[in-house]
């Protein structure tokens, strides 16, 4: 598909933010064709830049977030140049921003001020606590909103602590991805309707849906989930980590019947602990027994090409060379003004049908605003 023919082409989004969760939401907008001008600090840019490793003047991971966007160096707290940005809000169709609750309107770009001139706009604040209460003022990153939420609580080990998430749960999955969706939400109301709106994405509140079982469990019974003692927390043999001999490890996730019943047989769990109900820890200590006897090699091997929904803990090389790791997907991004040293980049959770595949695009060096419109 080309650039014309994408979903978003036309769209002029503005963004304001910074690090994660606004920069990969607007990644997100530009795959599907949108135009993403992006405002950063004066000479040292968004934070992110700073990162290691590498690539030319930025880090890495900036690069990844900004393909293929423009950015430009602001002081929004120098008059002038805030009425330039608010010149270039009222052309935009989305705007996003993250910061704490209350700076935007404090700037002089807050919501109100840009719909005055621009009634259309969708504008969507990334928080880390929402708009209101006593949290919202607070600082955060993505273990705080775990923690806060009860979701960082909930699997522990045995000694009762909790573990590093593998990754920063709350800001993509309840920063960025609300974000595109109440933004693509919001750009067909105003298609629809003419008005614009104010969108509001707390990370903290948006966990709940990661807990939507631990929620309607309560909602149901009262009962809230006992931390590394449920059926998906560690409570459970079916679903339940095991270490092997060599150091590496099995996860189990068995849960049906059918896939329990064809594990136990082959693995040669003792007869006694088929029917784990009432007695998981015995069974986990039995399993884990026999787990442990055996390299990963081994249990690879054994459980490869059986229904049973268990496999070895992949390490990345192994992920990669298993295709559910792409490293050298279409899509290209390459230092600015050297489009010949590139990498394969992130690759898009957009459908292939609904962005252009394929081609290399700069991640944006840091310039300095022009008189004129970027867009123009």
């Amino acid at each position: 598909m080309t650039g014309t023919g994408l979903p978003l082409a036309g769209v002029k989004v503005l963004d304001l933010s910074t690090l994660l969760p606004g920069p990969l939401a607007t990644l997100m907008l530009a795959d599907a064709g949108a135009d993403i001008v992006k405002l950063e600090r004066p000479g040292r840019g968004d934070e992110m830049r700073s990162y290691e490793p590498k690539f030319g003047a930025a880090s890495a991971n900036y690069a990844v977030l900004n393909r293929g966007k423009r950015a430009y160096g602001v002081d929004f707290k120098d008059p002038v140049q805030r009425d330039r940005v608010l010149e270039l809000a009222a052309e935009a169709d989305v705007v996003v921003e993250q910061f704490r609750p209350g700076v935007a309107d404090r700037l002089g770009l807050g919501y109100e001020a840009i719909a005055a001139n621009n009634p259309r706009v969708v504008y969507c604040s990334i928080t880390g606590y929402g708009e209101s209460g006593p949290l919202a003022p607070r600082a955060g990153h993505d273990l705080n909103y775990l923690a806060e939420s009860g979701l960082l609580g909930v699997v522990t080990d045995s000694a009762g602590r909790p573990s590093l998430p593998v990754s920063v749960l709350a800001d993509i999955s309840a920063g960025t991805y609300p974000a595109v969706v109440n933004i693509l939400l919001a750009l067909r109301q105003a298609e629809r309707t003419g008005r614009g709106s104010h969108l509001q994405v707390s990370m903290a509140h948006n966990l709940q849906v990661l807990a939507y079982g631990y929620i309607a469990t309560h909602q149901a019974g009262g009962a809230w989930p006992r931390p590394g003692a449920e059926q998906l927390t560690g409570g459970s043999p079916r679903y339940h980590i095991y270490p092997t001999s060599d150091g590496r490890h099995i996860a189990c996730a068995a849960l049906e019947q059918k896939f329990w019943d064809r594990l136990v047989d082959l693995v040669g769990l003792d007869e006694k602990f088929h029917d784990d109900a009432g007695q998981e820890q015995a069974v986990t200590v039995a399993l884990s027994e026999i787990f442990a006897q055996q390299p990963a090699g081994y249990w690879r091997k054994l459980l490869g090409s059986e229904d049973v929904c268990t496999v070895v803990v992949a390490t990345w090389d192994e992920a990669v060379r298993s295709g559910l790791v792409d490293t050298d997907a279409p899509e290209r991004v390459s230092r600015p003004g050297a489009p010949d040293e590139s990498f394969a980049t992130l690759a898009s959770p957009v459908d292939p049908s609904l962005r252009q595949v394929g081609g290399t695009l700069p991640y944006p060096a840091l310039e300095s605003l022009p008189d004129s419109s970027p867009w123009s």
